[in-house]
């Protein structure tokens, strides 16, 4: 079975994306590279360094599944109706959109909280990992000890105020491992294992 993860960019103060949830600033490793990364199901073509491209292709290799929330799937308009990577998408919402429902077989709207989300996707996912994303869903996952590996995608900014992954986690310390570090170009990834 797979490990539960979670990826994201972040700037060096901890914001994952503006105020507004513009992402333009931390995002701009994406194409301060010299070699083209094309997205996997999408016209996407990412231009980063080679250290970078080796990264992505590894991490996104291995993915098998998503587990996301409702805010994330309506600020992406739903990914322009296709899944990431086409994977198996699995929407956390008390109420899902009923003009998706049904609509694209990969978006799996789960009422019934993240553990259950987690285990469908584990499910789904087979041998592969399961990515977690939105940050209201990784701060319950984290809570919870849902996962297993933190993968961050350090930009070299300060933002100053936005969207932090790391709020409302609670009195209690989470322990981290730092497994690996990459150097890429505009952009550090590091990466950390959940200690349990």
């Amino acid at each position: 079975m797979g490990k539960v993860t979670t990826q994201f960019t972040m700037s060096l103060d901890g914001f994952i994306a503006g105020s507004n949830d513009e992402v333009d600033r931390i995002f701009k490793w994406y194409g301060s590279g010299d070699v083209d990364f094309p997205v996997e199901g999408s016209d996407m073509v990412f231009k980063v360094s080679q250290a970078s491209a080796d990264y992505l292709s590894e991490e996104w290799g291995q993915l098998g599944a998503i587990v996301t929330g409702r805010r994330d799937f309506d600020v992406s308009n739903a990914w322009g109706g296709e899944t990431v990577l086409g994977v198996p998408t699995f929407i956390v919402t008390h109420s899902p959109p009923e003009e998706w429902v049904g609509k694209q077989p990969l978006f799996i709207f789960v009422t019934d909280g993240v553990e259950s989300a987690i285990a469908q996707a584990r499910e789904a996912a087979g041998d592969k990992n399961v990515s977690v994303g939105g940050t209201t869903i990784v701060q319950q996952c984290l809570k919870l000890g849902l996962i297993d590996e933190i993968r961050l995608d350090m930009a070299p900014v300060l933002l100053g105020e936005g969207i932090r992954l790391f709020d409302k986690l609670g009195p209690e310390p989470i322990e981290l491992e730092q497994i690996g570090v990459i150097e890429g170009t505009g952009v550090t990834h590091v990466k950390y294992r959940v200690v349990k």
